[in-house]
């Protein structure tokens, strides 16, 4: 890799492997960050992308090919571990959704084992991967999805999407902006209350995507430093901070699951 010095390797790290639009008015990938900042908004970060499909996959992949083979009997251990993730989703559900609706839990499956498998990248070491990929002739390659902001606010707004969708298709348009209008304060501070309502409607996608991807990049950013370090002291501190991450990216993925619950359940309470 081109990165000689601490600060060059940590940003080597951080770059996405860029696509777009270029000063010549070619398209292409961008060779360093500077030129991936100015392929400006349409620029597409193809990593970032690339194994977040790839992850959504291997997830339906195997739950589908688990669902296939499911057996009464003695259970296989895979199949245990869904058992296990299906039913703790469900009765996550069945607590905190109040309404109807037969998208909530798979969405809410979907959203826990997604982000698991996305953070779960952080486990591999740090310069394997962009290590195979540069010796395929790809300079830059940034394994986990969530520590790019434009995955975890895409995730965020596609939940931000449902709960207006939920709350017209419930409530209808009136009543909708009625809740938007009328709460807390009554129909005489209708543009206090308008603007209050909206502060917290539009703060749901927004922490729900700074949350992640501020976690997950400050972990991603530790064991990049890690790496940094002389071998032997990398194993002796790695290690404890890899199982900690993984609680930590399981308490991630249960806390957005939640507050996507929570949030969509609220959409479906008519009053």
């Amino acid at each position: 890799m081109a990165a000689t010095t601490p600060t060059e390797y940590i940003s080597h790290h951080l770059t996405n492997l860029v696509y777009g639009k270029k000063a010549d008015d070619s398209w292409g990938f961008a060779e360093d960050a500077i030129e991936a900042q100015e392929m400006g908004f349409w620029a597409i970060h193809v990593d970032s992308l690339g194994w977040s499909v790839f992850l959504g996959i291997l997830f339906l992949s195997v739950f589908y090919r688990v669902a296939q083979k499911v057996t009464t009997g003695i259970p296989r251990q895979m199949q245990n571990i869904v058992e296990i993730l299906v039913e703790f989703v469900d009765n996550s559900v069945k607590e905190s959704f109040h309404g109807k609706s037969d998208l909530i839990a798979p969405l809410a499956l979907t959203i826990f084992v997604w982000i698991f498998l996305m953070n779960f990248m952080d486990i591999i070491p740090v310069d394997f991967l962009p290590f195979v990929f540069h010796s395929m002739g790809v300079e830059y390659m940034k394994v986990v999805p969530v520590t790019d902001p434009n995955i975890t606010f895409g995730m965020s707004i596609s939940v931000f999407f449902l709960i207006i969708y939920y709350s017209i298709k419930i409530k209808g348009i009136k009543g909708f902006v009625s809740e938007l209008t009328l709460q807390p304060f009554g129909k005489w501070m209708i543009p206090f209350n308008f603007l209050l309502e909206s502060i917290a409607l539009i703060a749901k996608p927004v922490s729900l995507a700074l949350r992640l991807f501020g976690n997950f990049y400050a972990a991603e950013l530790i064991f990049i430093l890690i790496g940094l370090l002389p071998f032997y002291i990398q194993w002796t501190l790695a290690l404890p901070w890899a199982i900690f991450h993984i609680l930590v990216i399981t308490l991630q993925a249960f806390i957005f699951m939640m507050l996507t619950i929570v949030y969509l359940s609220t959409a479906h309470e008519k009053h």
